[in-house]
């Protein structure tokens, strides 16, 4: 059974704008996001996981897009925060360019098939350069729950 976005994204994890300025500012604001929906037990954790995870190779995947992610114990459910910067950041994207949209999933250790699943259905959803466009102009964070969850029924029935 595959994950959509209903059921891993909380309007709670979103943050239009984010008030981090830089990559693990807005990082450890994305797990704070996901730590007050109850998803994750141990925010720290999942913070040092994530920026590990970073410090390895960057998640900035290009085209203004960043998706980053961690396994940990401190994470109850495979859930996902997404946040868009005032102004574009940068996050050492593979293409140089900033980043427009940060779109963080977190898993469980032992969800290895459904984190993959999960970023998979992400790369989908906003390989779509008009959906990625009208998330990344989102004004609001239910604008961008909106426009996601229309995202991703839109790929459910494809």
């Amino acid at each position: 059974m595959t994950l959509s976005l209903v059921d891993i994204l909380s309007p709670d994890a979103i943050r239009v704008p984010l008030l981090g300025t830089d990559r693990r500012a807005a990082l450890e604001e994305l797990v704070d996001a996901l730590a007050s929906t109850g998803a994750v037990t141990d925010p720290d954790l999942l913070k040092r996981s994530v920026w590990e995870r970073e410090q390895q190779r960057s998640t900035g995947i290009g085209e203004g897009l960043a998706i980053p992610h961690g396994k940990c114990a401190g994470v109850v459910r495979a859930a996902i925060a997404i946040g868009r910067p005032a102004v574009p950041m940068e996050f050492e994207s593979i293409d140089k360019r900033p980043v427009r949209l940060i779109v963080l999933l977190a898993s469980p250790p032992e969800k290895i098939t459904d984190h993959i699943q999960v970023l998979h259905r992400i790369s989908r959803i906003f390989s779509n350069i008009a959906t990625r466009e009208r998330a990344c102009l989102a004004s609001t964070p239910a604008a961008l729950y909106e426009e996601l969850l229309a995202a991703d029924s839109a790929l459910v029935e494809r």
